[in-house]
């Protein structure tokens, strides 16, 4: 292809003159820009180099990009993902867009084989879930031209990266104070991976409902889980175990309040009776547990369909980078009751 086709801007720099300021040919430069895997890592990173410190842009997204939306999760195992799935289908198909559906190889960021493949894909744009985004991976996407978006950024959210999320510290407030209403002192919270910017605010909610009710929380009644149902019960399991249980146990995901259930079951504990239990996602499944879950609605689908929108958006450089966050509200279930103080462990009261 002629260097004047990939220019997006004539009077900038074309393909010809990157390759000639690297000592390349212009064939291993479009092969850089295309993702081909049979590049050096050193060459690929002096092309790289100069593509962004030229501000190199391709002449239109649309018509060079496959028409495809990447919706990229770190794992596929959780049932949430289906609902963050059928939001960017939502838009994709009134968009004429198919989804494809990656894993990005490593825990929070992009891994090198993933971005390989995602610029020889090179999709319409792409959809990232709990991930962060090195300067390096930034910079070869928007070489691109390939829009990219973040649902709940893994950290803070990057000034220059898109991003869209929920009300994660008022529905950690509003959990722990529906509890709290119910007369329940002695809350337990199990919260999601510690390097999460969400489990981190739904924990701050949970203390700073707390530290209003003027209560302490006891240092080992907070633990952070892994989002998934062997990790909420492994720790319901130890929190349940001794005189001084909780009598209200908050998740930090449904998935995790399942896994509680279950161990208050395998303990003899009747849920709500001796255990209160409130989740967080309002899964479908939720509806379904015994009993159903007291939970935090997370607008997921809504979540993924703002995502979607805002990656297909005319890009306009004058605007600011648009970071979106969507409410969450309680929907109450049977799974939490007043606390009885009858069945408080040994009559004790939680620690002011």
């Amino acid at each position: 292809m002629g260097a004047r086709e990939e220019d997006e801007t004539a009077g900038r720099i074309t393909l010809a003159e990157i390759a000639a300021q690297a000592g390349l040919s212009l064939s291993t430069v479009s092969k850089v820009l295309n993702g081909r895997s049979d590049v050096s890592a050193a060459t690929r990173s002096r092309v790289e180099q100069l593509l962004a410190e030229h501000g190199y842009r391709r002449r239109s997204a649309a018509a060079s990009h496959a028409p495809l939306i990447e919706l990229v999760f770190h794992e596929l195992e959780s049932v949430w993902a289906m609902e963050l799935i059928r939001g960017v289908e939502n838009v994709a198909q009134r968009h004429r867009l198919s989804v494809v559906v990656t894993e990005s190889g490593t825990r929070h960021a992009p891994g090198r084989e993933w971005l390989d493949g995602v610029l020889q894909r090179r999709p319409r744009g792409v959809v990232l879930v709990f991930s962060a985004l090195p300067d390096h991976v930034k910079k070869q996407l928007r070489s691109r031209a390939i829009p990219f978006v973040i649902v709940d950024p893994a950290g803070d959210p990057q000034p220059d990266v898109p991003s869209v999320g929920s009300a994660n510290w008022s529905g950690g407030v509003a959990a722990t104070r529906h509890l709290l209403d119910h007369g329940h002192e002695r809350i337990a919270i199990i919260t999601g991976p510690a390097d999460l910017m969400c489990s981190l605010a739904r924990l701050d909610g949970y203390r700073s409902a707390m530290a209003m009710a003027g209560l302490r929380p006891d240092p080992r009644h907070i633990r952070h889980g892994d989002f998934h149902v062997q990790g909420g019960f492994s720790h319901a399991m130890e929190l349940l175990d001794g005189p001084d249980r909780p009598t209200a146990i908050f998740a930090g995901s449904d998935l995790q309040a399942l896994g509680v259930l279950e161990a208050a079951r395998r303990k003899g504990l009747s849920v709500p009776e001796d255990l209160s239990v409130v989740g967080y996602d309002d899964v479908p499944a939720a509806q379904w547990s015994s009993p159903p879950l007291t939970t935090v609605h997370q607008p997921l689908r809504q979540m993924a369909e703002e995502a979607a929108r805002m990656l297909l958006a005319p890009q306009d450089p004058a605007r600011p980078t648009r970071r979106m966050e969507l409410a969450t509200k309680l929907v109450v279930r049977q799974s939490t009751a007043p606390r009885d103080p009858a069945t408080a462990p040994n009559g004790t009261e939680s620690m002011h």
